[in-house]
């Protein structure tokens, strides 16, 4: 019985954002207070578990995600953005432009959320293509491909950064292996798949070029690209510094507190503000005025987190998950490909990758124990299925038919397609690393 008040409740959930267009925090909210009262938990316990459930989500991630956008939208507005692109359009030249795409989507998407690389980036790609005299399509969703791949696997983008959190994985080796899995899914879904669709033509309504800013205004590409791998680099840098110096007491403490996530982003806004903004002839006030600008990007992106783990607490709490479990562990299904296919379907009927991910999250978590799944490869399973195949009901899908001038046909061929591929090939690299991993 509590399995299926799980499963009705997530249907409810699934008609509230989908079909009667509730907003996803509020839904959250709503399912998440039936759910407590169904599955017997005492009234008065409810505002607790809230609570709970909220803060615990939100208390290592808030800081990150909030600085995350800032340093996002400063990477864009410094020109720093424009000049990874420049440069590597020079470099690839004409015939390896989607190349060159893929990789500027890669760079950028590390910093960047989704949606605010795609409105940030969207420009870049008009700009390539009015220059190159090529479609909009063939240009821009290899970029695409790759900001897509970057937000629903890698940390510390919201959706993977929770996930490290909930299944207590290791932040450096999910990133370290999300790489390996997301290069091949970029390379195939983007640059190779948009080959398909070169000639696939469109009719934007509104004409987008490139706001950019003079030559002689633009950052240095050294200083354009540090400053968006910073946060990665001084994780990177100070875990290998652990490993080497283990010896050393107060080396690993030193490095161990300079690697923590929400501090590498500290220091990294630090030093971004000075780079990026100041020695750029910023003035400080308006580098804050961008600031403001990001947190207002990413607010409603904190409070459906935070909410999705309201429903989390109430399951784990009440105990549903290892009922849950209990059914999943007669299944054949490898727990790897049981958590993809969970958060495929979520995806599916929700819509967003990351309430797709954050909803399924609770649902898997039982998995990593019993079956002894691996933490690290169990967030890029969940990761890897919360992109498969957006439509109608995820808000990308508008933004690319729109922005591109698509038909709803073309946008199916194209962008949702690209997204199934990114899932299902995210999937089969997963596999493949477990298998040369844990044989």
């Amino acid at each position: 019985m509590d399995v299926l008040i799980l499963f009705g409740c997530i249907t409810i959930l699934v008609l509230l954002i989908a079909w009667a267009k509730v907003n996803t925090f509020l839904a959250f909210l709503i399912v998440s207070v039936m759910a407590a009262l169904l599955l017997g938990m005492p009234a008065s316990s409810i505002p607790q578990t809230v609570n709970k459930g909220l803060g615990e989500t939100l208390g290592s991630l808030a800081i990150i995600i909030v600085l995350g956008a800032m340093l996002g939208k400063l990477v864009a507005s410094s020109g720093a953005a424009q000049k990874i692109a420049s440069v590597l359009k020079k470099t690839f030249g004409y015939k390896y432009i989607t190349w060159a795409m893929s990789l500027t989507g890669f760079i950028v998407g590390i910093p960047l959320f989704y949606n605010v690389g795609f409105v940030l980036l969207i420009p870049i790609i008009f700009s390539v293509a009015y220059n190159y005299r090529l479609p909009l399509v063939y240009v821009g969703l290899p970029m695409l491909a790759s900001l897509s791949v970057m937000h629903g696997f890698l940390p510390p983008h919201p959706s993977p950064m929770a996930l490290v959190t909930q299944f207590n994985a290791d932040l450096v080796k999910t990133f370290v292996y999300g790489l390996i899995v997301a290069i091949p899914a970029i390379l195939i879904a983007g640059p190779l798949f948009a080959r398909i669709l070169i000639n696939m033509q469109s009719s934007p309504t509104v004409t987008l070029r490139a706001d950019e800013l003079p030559d002689n205004e633009l950052p240095g590409i050294t200083n354009s690209v540090v400053s968006a791998l910073l946060p990665v680099l001084i994780i990177l840098g100070t875990t290998l510094i652990t490993r080497i110096c283990s010896d050393h007491k107060v080396v690993v403490n030193f490095a161990g507190f300079i690697g923590d996530p929400t501090i590498a982003m500290i220091l990294t806004i630090c030093i971004a503000t000075f780079t990026l903004g100041i020695r750029s002839g910023k003035k400080l006030i308006d580098i804050m005025v961008i600031y403001v600008d990001a947190t207002k990007d990413i607010a409603m992106i904190l409070l459906i987190i935070g909410s999705a783990g309201i429903l989390k607490q109430v399951f784990v709490e009440t105990g549903v998950s290892n009922s849950l479990a209990a059914i999943l562990q007669g299944l054949t299904l490898p727990p790897l490909v049981l958590a993809w296919l969970i958060t495929a379907v979520l995806r599916l009927c929700l819509g967003s990758a990351t309430v797709a991910g954050l909803t399924a999250a609770g649902i898997v978590f039982p998995l990593i124990g019993p079956h002894g799944a691996d933490p690290n490869l169990m967030v890029l399973a969940v990761g890897s299925g919360s992109l498969f195949c957006s439509h109608v009901n995820d808000s990308s899908f508008w933004l690319f038919k729109e922005y591109l001038g698509l038909s709803i046909k073309q946008t199916f061929l194209s962008w949702s397609l690209m997204e199934t591929l990114v899932s299902v090939i995210g999937l089969i690299g997963i596999l493949i690393l477990n298998q040369v991993l844990f044989k």
